[in-house]
């Protein structure tokens, strides 16, 4: 994937054929798509190969979550559908954590490619201190966040999802290495939803974000190919 552009759009509408159309729109103009549960789920696992097929290069955001066995099974799918990059919860623990990554580098080593990153989500960027408490988390967003990116960082993982909030207190703790990448970036024009850890993708990549997630601000503009353009070119 490449590092001139640091946008990944994200195809977060619910077909084959609007994805493809959103792609092939606004290709130009960023440095690859992630492909969530809304479309993967409608599409299926023929969506990835669609849109590999344009030569763009894919980001699979399904979060697994689940015993160590099952999720490195998922990731080796994955990797035989040839993504880039993928997630996992950091809340799976240490044990899943490795079995993710152990399946992604052996299972791109048998199919003689590069190796995806493997990315462990902290905490969702829809999640404040209150829905941290709902489920029994008294800690801190933040002191949250920086647990479970160590856990993350030690299990062998290299690269991280977190919100803009927490890039620089991040970048202060780990590896130089690791790839950070940011949803929850907002522009600032777009009506208030239900992402509450935010920043704009020029505060973002000076936090010290390496890849940005951008749904919304591009996909729901009235000229998608504009609203990406306009964010690139806002970060040089």
């Amino acid at each position: 994937m490449t590092k001139q552009n640091p946008i990944i759009a994200a195809l977060d509408v619910p077909s084959a054929e609007q994805a493809l159309k959103l792609a092939e729109q606004i290709a130009p103009a960023v440095g690859a798509f992630k492909i969530g549960k809304e479309l993967f789920v409608a599409a299926g696992p023929d969506i990835i190969r669609r849109v590999r097929a344009t030569g763009a290069s894919v980001f699979l955001d399904l979060k697994f979550h689940d015993i160590p066995n099952t999720v490195a099974k998922a990731v080796a799918s994955a990797v035989r559908l040839d993504v880039q990059m993928l997630t996992v919860h950091s809340s799976g623990g240490s044990e899943m954590m490795r079995a993710a990554e152990k399946s992604a580098q052996d299972t791109a080593r048998a199919l003689d490619r590069p190796g995806p990153l493997v990315l462990g989500v902290t905490v969702l960027t829809s999640m404040d201190g209150s829905a941290l408490a709902e489920i029994g988390c008294e800690t801190k967003v933040g002191d949250q966040v920086e647990r479970l990116a160590s856990l993350a960082v030690k299990s062998g993982l290299r690269g991280l999802v977190c919100s803009p909030l927490e890039i620089a207190d991040l970048r202060k703790i780990l590896p130089g290495h690791i790839q950070l990448v940011t949803p929850g970036i907002r522009t600032g024009a777009e009506k208030a939803d239900d992402q509450k850890r935010t920043l704009t993708p020029l505060e973002a990549i000076q936090a010290g974000a390496t890849w940005l997630v951008i749904g919304r601000p591009i996909y729901a503009a009235e000229n998608p190919r504009a609203a990406a353009e306009k964010i690139l070119a806002s970060l040089f």
